[in-house]
């Protein structure tokens, strides 16, 4: 007999299945763990739809679709199942990311309806700390506060556009990025070195679930860049966080990123999986 196989849309009935299932690779699947311990799958505030995977009425993959398209746990054939369900809904999204075989085996069916990219990041390591660092952290490096906000974007729309390619103020003029920073900077979750009134060391923690949070929008500026100051900075936003956020720390990077890998290696990082992203 057969495997029978089903896909919908979940909800908080679903709730205790989900997390459980997130539970199993808590430093792999941050964003969407993240957005299901906020939102308690309660529609109004999961800012999307959580698509399950079930073989034999057992959920078995999960995937996220709102402004990312985000797979968890999938097997090729359920990756093959979100694909063919993301061509029906049309796309939504600006970017698919997750673990690598299950975003290239999606991208794969996709491509001909979605393609051409703008860009496909096929390799991207996965990085995770749960002890101190095994360097010393830069004392300068801080949270940020509300009034500082004006100083910390422009660093952050330089880190974006450096990243992604493109500017976050190309739609609204930024106002959404902006929102979301300081929605960040709020929560404790952005920090910084400042020198001379600017800064020249950033990150923030973007998403956060009990078992572990993701830093996202590492930057030193451009003249700076080769003094180790992400080494002495990371090492600073791994202690606060493992301190008063999270018990372990992750991030993705790209693989083509030789000195930020070295970097996060030094602070005491091991790769513990491998993403990749496509952008459109």
């Amino acid at each position: 007999m057969g495997t029978s196989t089903a896909v919908r849309p979940l909800s908080q009935a679903d709730l205790d299945d989900t997390v459980a299932l997130l539970d199993r690779d808590p430093c792999l699947d941050v964003f969407v763990g993240s957005r299901v311990h906020a939102s308690g799958l309660a529609p109004s505030r999961l800012a999307g739809e959580l698509w399950g995977y079930y073989e034999d009425q057992r959920l078995r993959s999960l995937c996220y679709s709102g402004a990312n398209l985000v797979p968890v746990a999938a097997s090729a054939r359920a990756a093959r199942t979100f694909a063919d369900l993301a061509v029906r809904r049309g796309r939504r999204c600006s970017s698919i990311v997750g673990p690598a075989d299950a975003v290239l085996s999606m991208w794969d069916l996709l491509r001909p309806e979605w393609g051409p990219a703008r860009e496909v990041r096929a390799c991207q390591p996965v990085m995770a700390i749960s002890s101190a660092p095994v360097v010393p952290a830069d004392p300068l490096v801080r949270r940020v506060r509300p009034d500082e906000i004006d100083v910390l974007l422009p660093a952050a729309i330089a880190m974006f556009t450096e990243e992604v390619g493109v500017s976050p103020t190309s739609t609204d003029g930024g106002a959404y990025y902006k929102a979301r920073l300081t929605e960040l900077v709020r929560a404790g979750r952005a920090f910084a070195r400042f020198e001379d009134g600017e800064i020249v060391f950033k990150a923030e923690i973007g998403a956060v679930t009990p078992h572990a949070c993701q830093v996202q929008g590492v930057w030193v500026r451009p003249e700076r860049r080769g003094e180790r100051l992400s080494v002495g900075g990371m090492a600073a936003v791994v202690e606060y966080a493992l301190r008063e956020i999270a018990p372990a720390v992750t991030l993705y990077v790209n693989d083509f990123n030789v000195a930020a890998r070295g970097a996060y290696r030094r602070v005491g990082f091991t790769e513990v999986g491998r993403f990749a992203t496509i952008m459109f």
